[in-house]
């Protein structure tokens, strides 16, 4: 766990901790110094003539020359209860800079992760479950932190423990031991069976909850196929079912948090009235002799078991939570693109040589291509499914690296110093369009420099600007999966999208398969006057959407036939 915090921290992540385990040891002094004084107080409050025979308070009175020793007990009461103030404040702003380090980790934490997501390669990418991955920012970070905070609350309530410990020894260290014997004992116990199963319900959670939020992506996601396959029923009973069994787990886990603390409580009472009853029976009628003592036992393990039953409980987070960490650690370590700023020109042709691609070892998806595309080219890929045509193009885009072989532009070889700039060169409009709810301004920009006469230009190049102007205004919302719009018209956005960063190639991806022929066919018209001037790559199943294209590429098993 150490090894694990240590790489996701920063180095300004461990100096604030390190801050704060110093600032615990502080925190523990000013509990054991407010413990600690009640002694005396009710030493010289019960009996004002040991002022006088005991050296420190003797050198008190006489430093601060005080009339009678009743004055002297009257400050010492004052400088308690101001202490004691003092005391509350400092642990106020403690547990104020305890939540602000876990919650400023929390929000580092989500960003890296976010961060990587969006740096994967796109391979690594497809592989992931988007429920899986919103699960680990949303919960499994959040769930971090509360990890994170247990540790810091177990530090200093493990330092403030020992020193309560440690005074409790040097007034009656036989007591003190006895009560050690038995602490230790159910220390064991609830290390051995209850320790072992909130272990148990940490690691099924995590699983559990994965599911919980497959279910809910999923429902939503296919939301008008379930309505016409009438199927909320089925859909409602695997909802009930992931959220019924991470409901049991919760239950179980927060009972067993519980135990741990009920118990300690339980023995602690009992020790303490033990305690009273053997002080009776040795010292019989003369206990006010050790009144004193008694009372420092009371209060010390009264501070005692509040800090043991914190750190009974924090372990237990701890180990509750520990999943989390390492899910959160082995995506931090994700291997993310390091890509350059280097430029790239397109004027003449891209260059595919021997280019070869595998997503695993045993599985070869492309083999050999060899294709030059002239600038302004307008080609297509034609193929059955799997045949690899997706696959060769999203290299083409940038977005896959060859296993072997290479891509030129201009003589120039494209690799991670200037993939980046080849990318934006690159107007993709795929076959199924995600349109987010927002407007249509918003959809359009998708994260760039908002431009409005842009937007305009591009709409119009789209033929979607009359629409938009009938139906208000740039601002017009579209729903989520622009469910307000036609299957033509969120092309026409996706088009528009892909023109907005006046891209030198035109990627379609299968982009008019989903629309109706005559749909299809002004689209395709459209698209054809737009890219008079752009390079133009389709993948197709229709012919009638290829029909102007100069080359045509057919794929079977990963070879050009």
């Amino acid at each position: 766990m150490t090894n694990k915090l240590h790489s996701i921290f920063t180095k300004q992540d461990k100096k604030n901790f390190l801050i704060l385990v110093l600032f615990s040891i502080l925190i523990s002094i000013i509990e054991v110094i407010g413990i600690s004084a009640i002694m005396p107080f009710m030493s010289v409050a019960m009996d004002s003539n040991s002022i006088h025979s005991n050296k420190y308070f003797i050198y008190f009175f006489n430093l601060f020359q005080f009339d009678d020793d009743m004055h002297f007990v009257i400050m010492f009461g004052i400088i308690l209860i101001l202490y004691y103030f003092f005391r509350s404040a400092i642990n106020i702003y403690y547990n104020y800079a305890m939540a602000k380090f876990s919650h400023e980790c929390y929000h580092f934490i989500v960003c890296r992760l976010f961060k990587n997501y969006m740096g994967m390669e796109f391979k690594d990418f497809v592989k992931k479950n988007s429920s899986n991955l919103t699960k680990i920012i949303v919960s499994e970070a959040n769930n971090l932190t509360r990890l994170i905070s247990s540790v810091l609350f177990m530090i200093s309530e493990l330092l403030i423990t020992v020193l309560i410990y440690s005074m409790m020894l040097f007034i009656n260290y036989k007591i003190t031991l006895l009560l050690t014997f038995f602490f230790l004992i159910n220390a064991t116990l609830m290390l051995k069976t209850i320790s072992v199963k909130i272990k148990k319900q940490g690691e099924d959670r995590v699983n559990v909850q994965q599911l919980f939020f497959e279910v809910i992506n999923k429902s939503f996601g296919n939301f008008k196929l379930i309505k016409l396959h009438t199927s909320d029923n089925i859909v409602l009973k695997e909802f009930k079912d992931a959220s019924s069994n991470y409901s049991k787990i919760n239950i179980m886990a927060q009972t067993l948090l519980q135990v741990p603390k009920l118990v300690l409580e339980a023995i602690a009472f009992s020790l303490i009235i033990i305690i009273v009853l053997y002080l009776v029976w040795k010292y019989e009628n003369n206990i006010s002799s050790v009144l004193s003592m008694l009372f420092m036992f009371v209060l010390a393990l009264y501070r005692l078991m509040p800090s043991i039953n914190r750190i009974a409980t924090n372990y237990n987070n701890i180990l509750f939570y520990l999943k989390s960490l390492e899910v959160i650690h082995n995506d931090l370590i994700y291997n993310t693109e390091l890509l350059g700023e280097e430029l790239v020109s397109f004027n003449k042709e891209i260059g595919i040589q021997n280019i070869n691609f595998e997503y695993d070892k045993e599985k070869t998806v492309l083999k050999d291509i060899n294709i030059n595309i002239n600038k302004n080219d307008k080609i297509a890929f034609i193929g059955e499914s799997g045949s690899g045509k997706s696959t060769l193009v999203d290299i083409i885009m940038g977005l896959h690296k060859p296993t072997s072989g290479c891509i030129h532009v201009d003589d120039i070889k494209l690799d991670e110093t200037n993939i980046k700039d080849w990318r934006s060169k690159i107007g993709y409009i795929p076959q199924s369009v995600y349109l987010f709810d927002g407007t249509v301004a918003d959809n359009i920009v998708f994260g760039r420099d908002y431009d409005e006469g842009k937007i305009f230009e591009v709409l119009k190049k789209a033929n979607i600007y009359d629409f938009i102007l009938n139906k208000g205004s740039l601002y017009t919302l579209v729903g989520e999966g622009g469910v307000m719009l036609s299957g033509g018209q969120k092309q026409r956005i996706a088009i528009a999208r892909a023109l907005y960063g006046n891209p030198d190639i035109l990627v379609l991806d299968e982009a008019t398969s989903a629309l109706d022929l005559e749909t299809e066919s002004k689209i395709m018209d459209e698209i054809y006057n737009i890219s008079e001037d752009k390079t133009l790559i389709i993948i197709a199943h229709r012919l009638s959407t290829i029909e102007r294209c100069e080359k045509i590429y057919r794929l079977e098993n990963g070879v050009i036939v």
